[in-house]
């Protein structure tokens, strides 16, 4: 559902300060550097902030939505925490999900690869901000946020691990500390692209663990799973039940964007 005046709002990601040599420096840098839209590089009034074409085309996931996937319902029934029958038939192993934006061929798709294969990871920081905002109800519950980790082999090909990324932007916003070390990825497996639902789940199987010295900072905590995308919700699944298995009190996910 589209919103143009959405909360999540075309603001900057950081604000003017207030002292003098700070909004000249920033006044400087914009005359300079004029701030372009993260998507299509139009101008805009701000840096770190969309261009309303752009904004327009985001189809935004907001209020009312089932409360266990964060999946939109077609109609609002005047009431909070509803649970859709997907979530009924076929319940995620974690808790709740929340998410920006739906996947789509349009600027979520061109944020999240420009962020993931195009070394931009200055996008992070909006993204972190709108995230935020998006799963704000998990994260007032949450003691830790957890990115969902990278094996080594393609961390070290790719340089960096874009959940990460976007977990210390969340942090940043919101305040929730953040822990990269109470999961790790133990299984190389092969993409997930063009995979079925159940070819997903099985190739996630036995991806993660919890490393010895991590189990106590687990046991009794809740954690908000931090992703990019959130497709099939195989990775999310196999990561929650990894740290469900070791005693976390719950498991909650946020994403940039999920596919509907």
């Amino acid at each position: 559902m589209r919103r143009a005046g959405h909360d999540f709002g075309v603001w900057p990601v950081s604000r003017v300060g207030s002292l003098p040599l700070a909004g000249l420096g920033r006044a400087t840098k914009d005359f300079l550097f004029p701030p372009t839209c993260l998507c299509c590089r139009k101008a805009v009034a701000s840096a770190g902030a969309l261009c309303q074409e752009c904004w327009s085309a985001i189809l935004f996931i907001e209020r009312p939505y089932c409360d266990r996937l964060g999946t939109p319902f077609a109609t609002d029934l005047g009431q909070e925490g509803l649970i859709s029958p997907e979530a009924v038939a076929n319940p995620p192993v974690y808790g709740r999900a929340r998410a920006v934006a739906q996947f789509d061929e349009g600027p979520v798709r061109t944020l999240v690869h420009r962020l993931k294969y195009g070394d931009r990871l200055e996008i992070a920081r909006s993204l972190g901000l709108w995230m935020a905002r998006a799963g704000a109800d998990i994260l007032a519950e949450a003691d830790v946020v957890v990115p969902v980790p990278m094996h080594r082999r393609r961390l070290m090909k790719r340089r960096y691990n874009q959940a990460n990324v976007l977990a210390r932007a969340v942090s940043a916003h919101h305040g929730i500390p953040v822990d990269p070390f109470l999961l790790e990825r133990i299984k190389s497996t092969p993409t997930q692209v063009n995979l079925t639902r159940s070819q997903r789940a099985l190739n996630m199987q036995g991806a993660f663990a919890v490393p010895e010295a991590a189990r106590p900072k687990v046991e009794g905590r809740a954690i908000v799973l931090v992703d990019d995308v959130l497709t099939s919700g195989a990775t999310l699944n196999a990561a929650a039940r990894v740290l469900l298995r070791h005693r976390a009190a719950r498991v909650d996910v946020l994403v940039f964007a999920r596919v509907l």
